[in-house]
């Protein structure tokens, strides 16, 4: 009998049982690559009770099969259920969008934010807030459900430079949530550019439910929603600033 290449190790001309099978143990991966002689071995039949030592080669391989199409089906379901996800998430965000596109002054955009996101959003709590600088901080502060932040506090929270902050596990003081902090658990922060009339803001979006928001999600839908608040707050400040306290 002549010497086999398995492209990795060559076969001893000579060779006993127990060296096949060290050999099969330490290539787990064999027949996989030399399927012709799989598909060329006599399997066993099926296995007879109280006959020690013999395998059912068969049945272990329709188990495998079997393994392989459950763990293939779980995948499958788990990506059916990431994307009915998904799309919920861009329908609500879709919806907030339209309610806030028809908003023309900045008093009744801080009210949509607050009172009317947490239900278009199915979350528990929306809050936003500016830094204290710039000329249009006092203003802005004093429409309903604005929150003040010190000067680089977004930067601390988010990371600077960050856009977008998704927190598994949130431990607020009130800063962020006001009264609502004891019931946030977790959280979506993103930032609110800094504009002519605006200086930089925070956007909050929180849920009583541990693990509602994770860094393993998309973060490109409440990105996206900043941005339309940040500029629909240019725009409301623009055509009509704000009086001066």
């Amino acid at each position: 009998m002549s010497s086999k290449t398995t492209g990795r190790k060559n076969i001893s001309p000579t060779f006993n049982e127990d060296e096949v099978g060290e050999y099969l143990l330490e290539h787990p991966d064999f027949f996989s690559q030399n399927p012709e002689i799989l598909v060329n071995m006599a399997t066993p039949g099926r296995f007879e009770p109280g006959k020690e030592g013999v395998v059912d080669f068969q049945q272990v391989m329709l188990d495998r099969l079997k393994g392989e199409i459950e763990n293939l089906t779980a995948c499958t379901q788990d990506v059916i259920e990431t994307s009915r996800t998904n799309m919920s998430y861009q329908t609500r965000t879709h919806a907030a969008i339209l309610a806030l596109l028809s908003v023309d002054d900045a008093q009744t955009l801080a009210h949509i934010v607050t009172q009317d996101l947490p239900l278009l959003l199915d979350v528990d709590v929306v809050a936003f807030g500016f830094e204290r600088d710039g000329n249009a901080t006092p203003t802005l502060l004093s429409l309903p459900g604005v929150r003040a932040y010190p000067k680089g506090y977004v930067d601390g929270c988010l990371g600077e430079g960050t856009e977008v902050q998704l927190m598994r596990d949130v431990l607020d003081d009130g800063s962020i949530f006001g009264e609502a902090a004891s019931l946030v658990r977790s959280a979506g922060m993103a930032r609110l550019r800094q504009g002519a009339y605006t200086p930089t803001g925070l956007l909050a979006l929180g849920s009583r439910t541990g693990g509602a928001f994770h860094p393993g999600q998309g973060s490109e839908l409440l990105n996206f929603l900043a941005r339309v608040v940040e500029k629909i707050f240019h725009r409301c400040l623009e055509t009509a600033p704000l009086p001066k306290l």
